[in-house]
């Protein structure tokens, strides 16, 4: 029989630890992997059961695991903090049982527990950037192969993200309406143009000549995908440049089409993209995830960046009453196995 224990039957030092260094109650979650009634809980624990799940049915025979999870990345903030769940999950259950992590084949089997067990529709990228981040670098996804390249990062730069600690109740609903409204404009313009497979391969030439053909709303939507492939291989070509100001005048292009064509901001993320772009040493801020709420990323001249936090917590809390999250973060690696202290 296999069971993963999530925090259980640890050393006494070990719970004490985390009494003293966490403010969260500890929880404790059993899964059978054997039982006939696996099934998904709608509960956090879905995420480390669908990765398991999805292992075992590609053929990797995985062994009974105690499993310590302590994550600081906020929760529903658009961080993807579910990916790093699932890729770190991935990651010791192969190691506990001996098979060697195949990094690639890893983000696509947490890809599919996300679509299949716990009911998300996720992309491969947040995934592939918990397998594949490397430490100072950008990471560029050709999401269909996937290949990807690393980017180097102006040593000028800091990121700095900021939770509005705000997520509106649309966003689930909204998320899939915008999968909807993109998949439809490829069934319309495939018509047309054989070759499309995705948005992804609709220039916006292409869209202005058939816009007739496609809804208001879909029609935006296809523009906004469109305008951004494009601006994401022109921000690649900036970083390998360094040509910071080319980068963040395409964030800001970014924030703006998120913001009327894709239509996922809101009022709490405008704001705040606002308040930043005031800021002393700042090169660039838009929004970041899903919408509705959650983060912005802003890049910050490093000397800037401890005014840029205090200015941003004053305004944002005075103009809207609510208390942000501001993180200085740093390009790390991904998911991997660490030392005990």
């Amino acid at each position: 029989m296999v069971f993963l224990k999530l925090a259980g039957k640890y050393t006494r030092k070990c719970l004490q630890w985390l009494d003293q260094n966490t403010s969260c109650a500890l929880e404790t979650i059993e899964i059978d992997l054997q039982s006939q009634e696996l099934r998904p809980r709608n509960h956090w624990s879905d995420y480390v059961l669908g990765v398991a799940m999805v292992l075992e049915q590609s053929g990797h025979v995985l062994r009974g695991a105690n499993l310590l999870i302590l994550g600081d990345v906020p929760i529903g903030s658009g961080l993807s903090s579910s990916a790093a769940l699932e890729i770190a999950s991935g990651f010791a259950l192969l190691t506990t049982a001996g098979i060697p992590v195949d990094r690639t084949e890893l983000a696509k089997l947490c890809q599919r527990a996300g679509n299949e067990i716990v009911g998300a529709r996720v992309g491969i990228m947040d995934p592939f950037i918990s397998c594949f981040g490397c430490s100072g670098r950008a990471l560029m996804l050709d999401c269909r192969t996937p290949q990807y390249c690393l980017l180097p990062v102006s040593s000028e730069a800091q990121l700095v993200i900021c939770n509005t600690t705000v997520k509106h109740s649309l966003a689930n609903g909204e998320y899939n309406s915008r999968r909807a409204e993109c998949e439809e404009a490829v069934r319309v313009l495939s018509h047309f143009l054989p070759y499309v497979r995705a948005l992804r391969d609709v220039t916006l030439a292409d869209l202005a000549h058939y816009a007739r053909e496609l809804r208001p709303s879909v029609y935006k939507r296809s523009r906004h995908v469109s305008s951004e492939n494009m601006r994401v291989t022109e921000a690649a070509d900036a970083l390998r440049k360094n040509d910071l100001p080319k980068f963040v005048h395409l964030m800001g292009e970014s924030h703006c089409s998120l913001k009327e064509d894709y239509e996922v901001s809101c009022a709490e993320l405008d704001l705040m993209v606002e308040l930043a772009q005031k800021q002393p040493g700042v090169y660039g801020s838009r929004m970041t995830g899903g919408g509705f709420g959650g983060c912005t990323i802003n890049v910050v001249d490093g000397q800037a960046v401890d005014n840029f936090q205090r200015n941003i917590f004053r305004d944002y809390q005075r103009l809207t009453g609510r208390t942000p999250q501001i993180f200085v973060s740093t390009l790390a690696d991904g998911a991997c196995e660490v030392e005990s202290a």
